[in-house]
């Protein structure tokens, strides 16, 4: 527990919140500042008539009455403390009033992404009502102590794949499984990922997920949209979506040839859409062709392990399509997320192109930030199969503390688990393709720990920049601040009390999903959440969970969001294309014959990729000798006539062939 120091004299005339990282025990005031005590400073300017009648007059008398007793005792015993309420800033806009639980936080170190500070906070109706010190709250209500913690947002994690079907499987956890294990960790709101399968309806598959998600969710839920194939159709669909159903970030696969994987002028021409429409485009960046041609190649060899996967997926795949990707996005002027960044090349192409002014965010995940892909080549095959996702763990031991580098500097934004649970028995219809396997990993319950273990508690970042890469940048970047990603009047009652000191060892035993085998197994982890609250409930408290099945709300993000489309608008600004004037030109032009005359495409499809073992004897009246179809020379345009001089055998009387 770390000790609480009285405030010195000298910090009243310095600045009125604590330093960043301070260890002072309140919000220190500067007096005539932004945030003074003035009488009716704070009070509403706008006359209500309604507050005249006899009705309103009668409830104001019984709510003074009700605290009356209650201010008293805080001026007999409160040593003439000082009240300081931090007003938020923004009006909270009405996503439907939810009843929660009536609390006082109360010790605890308020940490946001740009200030910490100590003070209470105080919730009702699932929204966080006043933050100082010697609050006005009723009497009665529930008290939680936060003293040597830390009170934060509660996290976002802008990657999950709760309900995503793979080859027809769906994943075991769902979203009751997956929500819970989100709670557990600290996790308050997720964005799940839309499979939208090609020719399937984006508008119908919106719908079927947030019906399912309103039934089983537990915390608060977005969504992004999968676009498993683009075309001019969905354009309608797509300015339904973002004008009136509150999705504002639509996913691109570049790889999963012949199934979702989308070509550069597809994505050229998406991208485009999306940035009128105001939305945040994202990528799977993969080269689907080679990894295609490279899993042809394994198979040729007998390989069909899980290690094929990782084989067929080396790191030059990632960072070529991320390279490529960027070039896409910025003709287009379109700003980009690449999700499920997995290599130090693919992190530093991102990190460059960041440096170059590019409108561009990566996101490293809980995998990739926890542990390399070593295990791939596990005698078990179980084990080795858990890792199976795309892209794969790199193989480069030094990868996770290279990226976590990366997170703390700002190159990499934000942090997501990618979460795909699929059990052992489903991985295990791919035992003998590796192909087959389906692809996806745990990480949402131990997402946030492992950034505090790794990145924190090892000095390379700090405090507020944790809850900035766990929470405030995801939230700033789809739309969803300061509802939530900050602890501010207003804001949602998703709160954390985050102990810092406290360790956990993973255990798919002890683990609140419902998979057999955890990635991240035996690892220890500094930093774990000691109490949850969500929508002002508290969910998680001295080790126990209490959830409720589709308590969780959809969050509408609305489109242009300001982190993201102030720089694209003054880019549209400056590069718009201008045209040189001047004169036409009356000099001379050389004649061109134009020789053009349709030719046959040259036939692209391959042979077999591996040679075909013959048996039995071999069947003379067959020959491989053959005029029909292609030749070789089809692309030679042919003469109309062609005369004979002097033919082998001697001169002839035929003079032209036709």
């Amino acid at each position: 527990m770390s000790e609480r120091r009285c405030c010195s004299p000298e910090d009243d005339c310095s600045s009125l919140l604590s330093r960043l990282g301070s260890d002072s025990p309140r919000p220190r005031m500067k007096y005539g500042g932004m945030f003074s005590s003035v009488e009716g400073a704070f009070e509403n300017k706008t006359l209500n008539f309604e507050s005249f009648s006899p009705q309103a007059e009668r409830r104001r008398a019984a709510r003074s009455q009700n605290y009356s007793n209650h201010r008293r005792g805080g001026e007999a015993g409160g040593a003439g403390g000082q009240t300081v309420v931090f007003p938020s800033g923004h009006t909270r806009e009405n996503y439907g009033k939810r009843e929660g639980d009536r609390l006082i936080i109360k010790g605890g170190k308020i940490v946001n992404d740009d200030q910490s500070f100590y003070a209470d906070v105080y919730v009702e109706d699932g929204t966080i009502k006043q933050i100082g010190e010697n609050l006005i709250v009723p009497p009665n209500i529930k008290t939680v102590e936060a003293y040597g913690q830390l009170v934060i947002p509660g996290g976002v994690d802008a990657n999950t794949n709760l309900i995503a079907p793979q080859r027809g499987l769906h994943p075991t956890d769902g979203f009751y499984h997956g929500t819970r294990a989100a709670l557990s960790g600290g996790t308050t709101t997720i964005l799940d990922h839309v499979l939208v399968e090609p020719g399937a309806s984006l508008l119908s598959a919106f719908d079927q997920w947030k019906e399912t998600a309103e039934q089983m969710a537990c915390c608060d839920f977005s969504f992004h949209l999968d676009i498993g194939r683009w075309h001019e159709g969905l354009y309608e669909e797509l300015e339904t979506l973002v004008k009136d159903r509150g999705v504002n970030s639509f996913l691109f696969f570049m790889t999963y040839k012949d199934r979702y994987q989308s070509s550069d002028s597809q994505l050229y021409e998406a991208f485009g859409v999306l940035r009128d429409l105001g939305a945040i485009a994202q990528v799977h960046a993969e080269n689907g062709d080679i990894i295609d041609e490279e899993q042809k190649k394994l198979h040729c060899l007998g390989i069909t392990g899980p290690e094929g996967h990782v084989l067929s997926h080396p790191e030059e795949v990632e960072t070529e399509a991320v390279y490529r990707a960027l070039t896409i996005a910025k003709q287009a002027n379109c700003p980009l997320y690449v999700t499920k960044v997995m290599s130090k090349s693919a992190a530093d192409v991102i990190a460059k192109a960041r440096k170059k002014g590019m409108v561009v965010y990566g996101e490293p995940i809980t995998a990739s930030l926890a542990t390399d892909g070593s295990n791939y080549w596990s005698k078990d095959w179980a084990t080795a199969a858990a890792l199976v996702m795309s892209p794969p763990l790199n193989l480069d031991p030094s990868t996770p503390q290279y990226l976590v580098s990366l997170l703390a500097c700002g190159d990499l934004q934000v942090t997501s688990s990618a979460h795909a649970g699929f059990s052992m028995a489903q991985k295990a219809v791919g035992k003998d393709d590796f192909t087959l396997i389906p692809e996806g990993t745990n990480g949402i319950e131990e997402r946030m720990s492992v950034v505090w273990d790794r990145a924190v508690a090892t000095g390379k970042m700090d405090e507020n920049e944790f809850v900035a890469v766990t929470s405030t940048n995801a939230a700033k970047l789809f739309n969803m601040y300061p509802r939530k990603g900050r602890i501010s009047v207003g804001s949602d009652a998703d709160i954390v009390i985050w102990n810092p000191k406290e360790t956990q060892t993973v255990s798919a035993k002890t683990h609140k999903l419902t998979l057999e085998v955890n990635i991240l197994e035996g690892l220890e982890f500094r930093g774990v959440p000691s109490v949850v609250i969500s929508s002002g409930r508290v969910v998680l408290e001295d080790g126990k969970l209490n959830v409720t099945e589709g308590s969780g709300r959809f969050v509408p993000r609305k489109a242009f969001p300001d982190t993201v489309y102030k720089r694209i608008k003054a880019r549209s600004k400056m590069a718009e294309a201008r045209g040189v004037p001047r004169g036409n030109y009356d000099g001379p032009v050389h004649d061109v014959i134009s020789m053009t005359k349709s030719v046959p495409p040259t036939p692209t499809t391959r042979g077999p990729p591996c040679p075909k073992t013959l048996t039995g004897p071999r069947n003379l009246h067959q020959s491989g000798f053959t005029l029909a179809g292609a030749q070789i020379d089809d692309h030679i345009p042919r003469r109309s006539t062609q005369r004979i001089v002097a033919p082998p055998g001697g001169r002839s009387n035929i003079t032209s062939l036709s």
